[in-house]
């Protein structure tokens, strides 16, 4: 057996040992019209729901909130439903959401009531309709479409997503594949740092603290932080280079794994790119203080000028993003992501 084919078998075996030979559980999704919510359960226990609450409340539909197997909330609660201790900055940071800083002139990303919408145009992606829900022994399928609308309310981009739910053991998995049509002539995304896949994580898996900080809170007033309390922040960055800690931000990756604990339960959250996205492998946009995102489009800011990107999506054309989310409930190995990634790859 050659060097390539002993290192697969091996990561294979990780991926077993992984997920400890486990069957895929049943996966569960339950339409929540009133609530605004598609509800999803893994195993008989809560896992996330997709909500789509309206522009008034997020300018973007959202996974949230996000648990383990064991029912630990990973996702960060505020501003919808806040936790002492918590950060209260960007409010536009909530559960797991794709959009991007610059599509044509407008920031999708930054979209929130806390700010001036005279000073800068800012798009709101717009949920549209639930295609289709389907429950499974071994996964869940909930398709959903939007539109990407500008600062005057002009469609720019037709969205189709489809998540995919499944789970072994006390892991969890979301994979999401956004199909995005120029609709209305050709659509730009030149590179910017703020993007695209992406979750803000709860107080507890964000990097411990060790300088000033000034956050901002929904009203617009800023608080002065000397240094945060670093009392059971414990998070850690690894990628799938060995880069760690916030060194991960602004460098190319297959994976990226976000390590901690909450109370006395060891965590990971991973993010997987697929080959088949533009820019793989992706740069990574994730900070210490609990902003965790993949993005393939900003590569000028994130490379420091070293690579240049420039996006455009044709009059007509499509293009799909696709990642996958891993939550377990254990510090996942490298050898166990390079095994799952090896299989997200085959995923078309």
């Amino acid at each position: 057996m050659n060097l390539k084919n002993t290192s697969l078998a091996l990561a294979t075996l990780s991926l077993a040992a992984m997920t400890g030979l486990a069957q895929a559980q049943k996966v569960d999704l339950v339409n929540n019209e009133k609530d605004k919510k598609v509800e999803v359960s893994i195993d008989g226990k809560p896992f996330t729901s997709y909500f789509y609450p309206g522009e008034d409340v997020l300018k973007k539909a959202v996974l949230y909130p996000v648990r383990t197997a064991k029912g630990t909330l990973v996702t960060r609660g505020w501003p919808l439903d806040p936790r002492s201790s918590e950060r209260v900055d960007h409010p536009h940071h909530v559960g797991v959401w794709l959009n991007y800083e610059d599509v044509n002139g407008n920031d999708y990303w930054n979209n929130s009531d806390a700010v001036n919408h005279e000073k800068r145009a800012y798009g709101t992606i717009k949920h549209t309709g639930i295609t289709s829900i389907k429950s499974g022994k071994d996964k869940g399928e909930l398709i959903v479409t939007a539109d990407w609308v500008d600062k005057d309310g002009k469609l720019t981009l037709k969205e189709v997503t489809t998540y995919t739910f499944s789970g072994k053991g006390d892991t969890r998995v979301v994979d999401r594949a956004t199909k995005l049509t120029a609709v209305n002539g050709d659509v730009a995304m030149p590179d910017i740092k703020d993007g695209m896949f992406a979750i803000r994580v709860a107080r507890e898996l964000e990097l411990p603290s060790n300088k000033p900080e000034i956050f901002t809170d929904a009203a617009g007033i800023a608080t002065k932080v000397p240094v945060m309390n670093n009392e059971g922040i414990t998070g850690n960055y690894r990628n799938s280079n060995g880069i760690e800690g916030e060194e991960v931000w602004g460098k190319r990756a297959i994976w990226c794994n976000l390590t901690g604990k909450i109370k006395d339960e060891n965590i990971s959250i991973a993010i997987i790119d697929h080959p088949k996205n533009v820019g793989y492998p992706a740069y990574w946009h994730a900070r210490g203080y609990g902003l965790f995102a993949v993005n393939p489009l900003g590569q000028k800011q994130l490379s420091n000028g070293k690579d240049v990107l420039n996006f455009k999506i044709k009059n007509g054309e499509s293009t799909t993003f696709r990642y996958r989310m891993v939550v377990a409930s254990e510090h996942l190995k490298d050898a166990a992501l390079n095994a799952m990634a090896a299989d997200y790859a085959k995923v078309k």
